[in-house]
C-alpha cells in the first residue's frame, strides 16, 4: 500500500474518546487549511460507528461554517437523532478551538427491493485511453502555472485522469461541465463502509471548479477566492472505491460570489452509484 493511501486510512480511523465522540487528525503535508473532503470523510466515519452493520448511508448533507485548522485535531460528536424501523439519522459536529467548523446531518438506511432507474452516463474516453498521472507530469507539468505543478507533483490518496485538461492552462471560457475519472490509488479493505468514506473524501475534488469554467479561471487563480459552503451526497448503489469511477460534473449557476454545482459518479460498465451537489464561495479578490 501506497503511503497516501495509507495516510487516508490512518485520518479516517478516527480516535474513539467517548459514546459519540471521537478524535480525527489532519495529515502535515504544509496545506493551511483542512480539506473540505477530509472533514467530510471523518464526519461520516464519526456517524457510521454509531449506527448498525446492516444500515448503510444513503445521503449526508454538510456546512462548512470556518476553515479548519490542521495543526489542531478535530473533535467530531454524534447526535444519535433516530434509529427507526427502516431509517436512521445522525447529526455530527466537527469542533475545533470550541467552535464548530462543519456540520453534517446523515440518514441510513437498511438493504430494500424497489423500482430502478437511472442517468445514463456522459459519453467520454475510458480511463485506459487517457494519461495517467505521470504521463501527465511528464507531458505537461513543465509548462504549467506553478499552483497547478505543486498540485499534480503532491502525492495523493485519490488517482485522477481529467478528460480534458484545457481549464488548467487557458483562460479561454469553456462550458460548465467537467469530466474526471477518479479511485483510491491502492487497493482499499473489503469494508463498504470504507469505500463510502473515501468516495466521500474525494467527492470535494474538482466539483467547485467546474463552476469556473465559463469564466475563463479555476480555484487555482491568485485572483479567485474559493472554498466549499455546503456538499450534499446521495449514494446510490454499491460499488467500489478502488475502482475507477467517472465524476462527472456541471455547474447550473454563478451568482453573488457563490458558484452552484453538482456531479453524478458512475462505474465503467455505466451503473450511476451516487450524486453530489455542492454551493462554493467563488469571490474574485478585491486585489486581485
Amino acid at each position: 500500500m501506497n503511503r497516501a493511501i495509507d495516510n487516508l486510512l490512518q485520518i479516517l480511523d478516527l480516535e474513539p474518546l467517548e459514546r459519540n465522540l471521537f478524535r480525527g487528525r489532519s495529515p502535515q503535508v504544509g496545506w493551511q487549511r483542512v480539506f473540505g473532503g477530509q472533514v467530510i470523510g471523518q464526519a461520516l466515519v464519526a456517524a457510521s460507528r454509531t449506527v448498525v452493520a446492516d444500515r448503510h448511508v444513503h445521503s449526508l448533507h454538510g456546512y462548512f461554517m470556518r476553515p479548519g485548522d490542521p495543526e489542531v485535531p478535530i473533535i467530531y460528536e454524534v447526535d444519535r437523532i433516530r434509529d427507526g424501523g427502516s431509517f436512521t439519522t445522525r447529526r455530527v459536529v466537527a469542533i475545533q478551538h470550541g467552535e464548530a467548523i462543519f456540520s453534517m446531518s446523515a440518514s441510513f438506511q437498511i438493504i430494500e427491493e424497489g423500482l430502478e432507474h437511472q442517468s445514463e452516463m456522459p459519453d467520454v474516453p475510458a480511463p485506459e485511453d487517457l494519461p495517467s498521472e505521470q504521463e501527465l507530469k511528464e507531458k505537461f507539468l513543465s509548462v504549467a502555472p506553478e499552483n497547478v505543478r505543486r498540485y499534480w507533483e503532491r502525492e495523493r490518496p485519490i488517482e485522477m485522469r481529467p478528460v480534458d485538461m484545457t481549464h488548467y492552462f487557458s483562460k479561454k471560457p469553456l462550458p460548465p461541465q467537467q469530466y474526471v475519472w477518479v479511485r483510491a490509488s491502492d487497493p482499499l479493505p473489503d469494508d463498504e463502509r470504507i469505500h463510502q468514506c473515501v468516495l466521500a473524501y474525494a467527492s470535494d475534488m474538482t466539483l467547485l471548479d467546474t463552476s469556473l469554467f465559463p469564466h475563463g479561471t479555476s480555484v487555482f487563480s491568485p485572483k479567485i477566492q474559493a472554498a466549499s459552503l455546503d456538499h450534499a451526497m446521495w449514494f446510490h448503489r454499491p460499488f467500489r472505491a478502488d475502482d475507477w469511477l467517472l465524476y462527472a460534473t456541471d455547474s447550473m449557476s454563478a451568482s453573488g460570489a457563490r458558484g452552484m454545482n453538482r456531479g453524478a459518479l458512475y462505474t465503467k460498465d455505466g451503473t450511476l452509484i451516487a450524486s453530489t451537489a455542492q454551493e462554493g464561495l467563488i469571490r474574485p479578490r478585491k486585489d486581485g
